[in-house]
């Protein structure tokens, strides 16, 4: 591993399957990798040290009322048939419980609406965010949120058509990425290097590496869907960022 330069570490940080991997990119590229159980292990590896860190879950909750967030609604709209990869998630109560009947009753008492067992399944990774950034509040001016699908679609210029764990999801992202940066096939290949020894699916190296992207300063403004996100009654942004020369216009994707 590279030594970090304190100034100029860029971490995107992917969840699956209860792991969460962490890949850290420099001016030049890769820096280290480092897969974990906890994000709290996560924030205190990079935290100090890292000019911004992008989190591929949502940031951001409704307590009550409408469960639909406008970033949400918004990333479907650009991403084509990928637009299932982006559910709406349970409310803020509901993401602590460890059961889905549990936490579908109480997200349907609350807004009056039906919780998905895909949503549900990002309960963990939502909570674990969630109640990092209310307990360290220097983290807040740190994390951003995003969703992988989010950021490879704002680096394509279009939408990707198959799902990640397939191969052609596979080479469609590795395409994306080498496209976006000459230098990204060995760096998604070192940052695969340093999490060999942990349980992670190849495809949450690629979404930690494509939040990294997007969180470096390189290859256009950081922006965010919507462009003046609101903020939830914890007072964070209800948002997903990307990376791009020119904004993404949901009006434009049919």
């Amino acid at each position: 591993m590279v030594a970090v330069n304190d100034e100029h570490a860029f971490v995107g940080v992917a969840w699956a399957d209860g792991s969460w991997v962490g890949a850290t990119l420099s001016e030049d590229g890769v820096v280290d990798a480092t897969a974990a159980d906890e994000v709290g292990g996560l924030w205190g590896q990079y935290g100090e040290r890292a000019e911004r860190i992008v989190v591929g879950v949502p940031i951001g909750l409704v307590e009550d009322g409408d469960p639909e967030r406008s970033c949400d609604r918004l990333a479907r709209a650009v991403l084509g048939d990928r637009s299932d990869a982006i559910p709406t998630p349970p409310v803020r109560e509901a993401t602590r419980r460890r059961r889905y009947p549990a936490a579908r009753r109480l997200h349907e008492r609350r807004t009056g609406s039906d919780l998905s067992q895909a949503a549900f399944a990002l309960a963990p990774a939502i909570s674990a965010v969630d109640e990092l950034l209310q307990e360290v509040p220097e983290a807040r001016d740190v994390v951003r949120g995003s969703h992988p699908d989010l950021a490879f679609r704002a680096f394509a210029g279009e939408p990707l058509a198959h799902d990640p764990a397939t191969a052609g999801g596979y080479a469609e992202r590795m395409r994306t990425l080498a496209d976006h940066d000459a230098e990204a096939p060995p760096a998604v290949q070192a940052a695969a290097e340093d999490v060999a020894g942990a349980d992670v699916p190849i495809e949450a190296v690629l979404e930690a590496m494509v939040l990294a992207y997007t969180a470096r300063e390189r290859g256009g403004a950081l922006r965010s869907l919507p462009p003046d996100p609101p903020r939830d009654p914890a007072g964070l942004p209800m948002e997903l960022v990307y990376r791009a020369v020119e904004p993404l216009d949901p009006s434009l994707e049919e």
